[in-house]
């Protein structure tokens, strides 16, 4: 007999599909990125570009109307640090952003605390206190404009009944920065009491339930459990009103036009001065980088210093 030549036990097995797994492994790796391409582009265009070219008009000398662009390097940088106004303007943006977060914070804590609780009168009177936010800046100006109006505003009638003698709310450097300040907290308070709201009822009622068995008092319960539990809303609240208050625009520029005598004069306002009233463009995106630099720097310090505090559920 002749040995068979093929043995059933050796049979030759299929060759794996390397090309079907390349395939397939190409397409996972790759589709993550094709789905956030239009993201990343809306994200570059937007948000980058402007970013790069502001950074790039900062070294340049341009009027914006000639096509000649002179670049000088850092003239312009070394221009905002020695004129009067850019310090002054630094000093009221700083003085706004202090003021407007630290009481917004406060006084919408404790409305959240009276408001934290069930009931239709509770729920109308946080709808009352939202409304201002979703009320456009322009509307919310124009407003007070008419309530600080120096001799027929409302403000100053109810002052007269107490005989106070009129305030002089705009148009004077010792209360326009306030009079702003008061107007951002009253738009910013509804908002910030909300999301205040929405912690303090995500907190678990447990751990109240135990203070009290033990006999803690609520001073004691308010700082040593409820202001730990709400340093994440803290925290959010804190760096949004920081952002939000470094960039005020609208009400600068409706209210007080940066005056009297440049007591008003922030930031953004600054930019849009030197934009589109002078055409220094090179000059104004020098305060544009400086703006980016400060925002970035304490975002990164908060970050860094606060987030180790935040106590997360």
């Amino acid at each position: 007999m002749t040995r068979s030549s093929a043995n059933p036990m050796t049979e030759v097995m299929p060759r794996p599909k390397v090309r079907n797994n390349v395939r397939s492994w190409t397409r996972s790796s790759v589709r993550p990125y094709v789905m956030i391409a239009p993201a990343i582009l809306v994200f570059s265009l937007f948000f980058i570009y402007p970013i790069g070219y502001m950074i790039y008009l900062s070294v340049l000398d341009w009027n914006f109307v000639s096509p000649v662009k002179d670049f000088i390097g850092l003239a312009n940088f070394k221009g905002l640090f020695q004129e009067q106004k850019f310090l002054e303007v630094m000093k009221n943006t700083f003085m706004y952003t202090t003021l407007t977060v630290s009481l917004t914070i406060v006084i919408s804590l404790l409305i959240s605390l009276w408001l934290n609780k069930q009931g239709k009168v509770y729920a109308f009177v946080q709808g009352a206190l939202f409304s201002p936010h979703i009320i456009s800046l322009v509307s919310i100006s124009m407003l007070w404009m008419w309530l600080m109006d120096s001799n027929y505003g409302l403000l100053n009638w109810f002052l007269n009944l107490f005989g106070i003698s009129n305030v002089p709310w705009l148009t004077s450097p010792s209360t326009s920065l306030l009079s702003l300040v008061i107007v951002a907290v009253w738009k910013g308070i509804g908002f910030n009491a909300l999301i205040f709201i929405a912690g303090l009822q995500s907190i678990p009622k447990d751990i109240y339930e135990a203070a009290e068995l033990d006999g803690t008092s609520k001073v004691r319960t308010f700082f040593k459990i409820t202001l730990p539990m709400l340093s994440p809303t803290l925290f959010f609240l804190t760096i949004i009103g920081i952002i939000n208050s470094f960039q005020v625009f609208e009400t600068i520029a409706i209210m007080t036009q940066g005056g009297p005598l440049n007591s008003t004069n922030t930031f953004v306002f600054y930019i849009y001065e030197y934009s589109f009233r002078f055409f220094k463009i090179g000059f104004a995106s020098a305060a544009g980088v400086v703006l980016l630099v400060i925002i970035s720097l304490m975002t990164i310090v908060y970050f860094n210093i606060l987030s180790r505090r935040v106590h997360y559920q």
